[in-house]
């Protein structure tokens, strides 16, 4: 990198709200996966976006670290199943209220000091518990409030940060770059469990807390370093709650990018439970260890990461929104599977079944969304993605959480995967409708 980028993308024509067409409509047959492939390769090794690959990468695995430590250690505390979901509900249920604020803080504020100073105040929390836990005064009250300033931290920052990626490429580029994106988080995915058993076996707990609070760094450097200094253009005249009623008039008048926002929230109310209270299914119903639980976060990972693969070796000709449907649906059955598996393998291939579909249905949501917003309002835009994903987490964690009590992880697993295979099929269905 040559020093800071501008303010909108190479390639990009400011004066233009909204592309043309869409990638998954536009130009059909142009670009084969041989292509897609080979521009992958060669935006991986940019020198803009391949720092930002590796800081995010190393960033990613630090959290995973101790998404893998936090559940187990609330669990060794004597947490149930209740708590396990309000702690998963107190990091994403901020969210709900602060999601479009940041999304106006991207748009309107300086991108690198929002990132900046809210990862910091974020890196303080592991930072808590490394403490808490030498001192021996760690209680799951104070790791569920710990999580909720994580949780408000991150809803004011995640806008900006989903930002960085269609502000360093070109425009054409961003589906290929949140491909790539979702590969390093679910590489992340697959390392920071394997790096996390390493460090709870040598160390305990404390290592992977210390090892998130470490991994913020590179992080913040990098965003210091790559994004444009000072807010991003002007987008036109208006006070902030009209221009956020522009937006979100304009995303509901568009089939393709409220069906996709409609399939996310549905995604993270039924499906995203899965993963948060898989440490009580395979603790409490499988009679397994810390060792099993790791390797199932690393096989919704490796799933992850093949999803999203398979999305870069697809190409821009493929409707984006049909995967996001079909694989939407299909998470639900993983979901199925994996809660009634009567093995740890059996569980560990449905999880990785789940993280295929995850991956394929939420990136191309993505990409609908972001490739169809415009620059000025691309903030707003992304952090209505972040609210439907996160928001929904909050809500099906908590009532999980619940229902987890009453009927076990199994029941309540199983139950939700049912009621999400038949809401994304009434969503998918209603959206084919429409378009014939």
């Amino acid at each position: 990198m040559d020093g800071p980028i501008d303010r909108s993308a190479p390639g990009d024509d400011p004066d233009h709200a909204e592309p043309t067409h869409r990638p998954s409509h536009a130009r059909p047959g142009r670009a084969t996966a041989k292509d897609s492939l080979r521009d992958s390769i060669a935006l991986l090794f940019s020198r803009r976006f391949g720092t930002f690959f590796i800081a995010s990468l190393l960033s990613n695995m630090g959290t995973w670290a101790q998404q893998i430590a936090e559940p187990w250690l609330l669990l060794s505390l004597g947490a149930s199943p209740f708590i396990i979901g309000l702690d998963s509900f107190a990091g994403s249920a901020p969210a709900w209220g602060l999601t479009l604020i940041g999304g106006l803080l991207a748009d309107r504020g300086d991108r690198r000091l929002v990132i900046a100073r809210f990862q910091s105040i974020q890196m303080l929390c592991p930072l808590a518990l490394v403490a808490l836990l030498l001192t021996g005064q760690v209680r799951p009250w104070i790791v569920v409030v710990l999580s909720l300033v994580v949780g408000v931290t991150d809803a004011l920052s995640m806008p900006s940060f989903q930002t960085i990626t269609p502000t360093i490429v070109e425009r054409r580029q961003i589906g290929t770059a949140l491909a790539l994106n979702a590969t390093q988080f679910n590489l992340s995915r697959m390392l920071g469990p394997v790096f996390a058993g390493v460090l709870m076996s040598a160390f305990g707990a404390v290592a992977c807390f210390a090892a998130n609070a470490a991994s913020f760094i590179p992080f913040i450097v990098v965003a210091l370093w790559i994004l444009p200094k000072g807010a991003p253009a002007a987008a036109g005249r208006g006070t902030e709650a009209v221009r956020l009623a522009t937006t979100l008039r304009r995303v509901w008048s568009d089939r393709d990018l409220a069906g996709s926002l409609a399939t996310v929230f549905l995604t993270g109310l039924l499906c995203g439970p899965l993963i948060v209270f898989s440490p009580v299914l395979i603790r409490d119903v499988l009679q397994a260890d810390v060792t099993a639980f790791g390797g199932a976060v690393g096989a919704f990972g490796a799933g992850g990461l093949l999803g999203s693969t398979l999305l870069l070796a697809l190409g821009p000709a493929v409707d984006r929104r049909l995967i996001c449907s079909l694989f939407a649906i299909a998470y639900g059955a993983a979901e199925i599977g994996a809660a009634l598996a009567p093995w740890v393998p059996a569980t560990l291939l449905s999880l990785a079944v789940g993280g295929v579909a995850m991956s394929m249905s939420n990136i191309s949501a993505n990409t609908t969304l972001q490739t169809a917003a415009p620059r000025a309002m691309l903030g707003q835009s992304v952090s209505l993605f972040m609210l439907a994903l996160r928001g929904g987490l909050a809500a099906g964690s908590l009532v999980t959480g619940v229902t987890v009590g009453w009927l076990g992880a199994r029941h309540a697993l199983a139950i939700n995967g049912a009621l999400a295979m038949v809401a994304q099929s009434v969503v998918a269905a209603r959206w084919w409708w429409r378009r014939r």
